[in-house]
């Protein structure tokens, strides 16, 4: 069992856990009428994952695409974003003990993920790739069999690496610059990380490092939200397809990842209907 099929079957123990000791939360009729009553919606994000949820440098306060993707859903409900920092481990958690209407934190599309959580129209793909140095001899992703490869701990990235190279040694950290680090020290032969990120890295060492050609997998990003509110996630894509037909997104894609950027990544996938996206 993969690490994600892992996280998706704790999540939902964790959740019945604790509705066992505390008790369901209050009944939610209709969460759009309740986001409307209470003239906000709670957006989670990441808050040191730039360029996607990041504190800003002078105010402290969050930005990034995720933090503008949020606002804009929230401006077209009617109502002010209220924001929520989040790790890669609780973004489920959040959702479904209701702690927050939507979760914009690279939440990739699983089937094991839609069990539990719905989720908006796809925004966007990324890849996984494996980072190396730029010298290195290694060149396709089977040549890593018996390597070490460094990851964040509690991505997909372990079942992707699990599936197509069985026999490399799986190295976990707690960030993305810890999992890089290994590499640049050599406790690690390639670093298994997300486009975004690895651009970042990559243009901040001046070309010391590359990514393998051969990507680990592509997943379909989205946001996520509760299961069973129809009426709020219709208003949400609604809003989704408002902004992408506006060209806000791509705007948003352009002024945090475009050219003008460190990471110089283009978007790839135009906003498509979830049931459309496989896994």
């Amino acid at each position: 069992m993969g690490t994600e099929q892992r996280l998706c079957r704790l999540t939902v123990a964790a959740a019945a856990l604790v509705l066992g000791i505390f008790g369901p939360p209050p009944a939610s009729a209709d969460e759009l009428a309740d986001v409307k009553a209470r003239g906000s919606v709670i957006c989670a994000t990441y808050f040191a994952v730039p360029p996607f949820g990041f504190p800003d440098p002078v105010t402290r306060q969050p930005i990034g695409f995720d933090v503008d993707m949020c606002s804009g859903i929230a401006r077209r409900l009617g109502v002010r974003m209220e924001h929520k920092s989040i790790t890669v481990e609780n973004r489920v958690p959040e959702l479904l003990t209701g702690r927050v209407d939507i979760v914009s934190a690279l939440l990739p599309y699983t089937k094991d993920r839609a069990e539990v959580i719905s989720f908006s129209d796809a925004v966007f793909d990324y890849a996984t790739n494996v980072m190396v140095l730029a010298s290195s001899d290694l060149k396709t992703l089977s040549e890593l069999a018996g390597k070490r490869v460094s990851m964040t701990r509690g991505t997909a990235n372990e079942r992707y690496m699990r599936e197509k190279v069985p026999t490399a040694e799986i190295l976990t950290y707690q960030d993305a610059s810890s999992s890089f680090l290994a590499l640049q020290q050599g406790k690690a032969q390639g670093y298994a990380t997300i486009t975004f990120a690895g651009m970042r890295f990559i243009n901040e060492t001046n070309g010391k490092f590359r990514f393998m050609e051969e990507s680990l997998h592509k997943d379909a990003c989205a946001l996520g939200l509760r299961k069973g509110e129809t009426a709020f996630i219709e208003a949400v894509n609604a809003a989704l397809v408002e902004m992408d037909k506006s060209g806000e997104i791509d705007a948003l894609w352009t002024k945090w990842l475009g050219p003008e950027t460190k990471y110089n990544v283009p978007r790839g996938r135009r906003l498509t209907p979830i049931a459309q996206v496989t896994d």
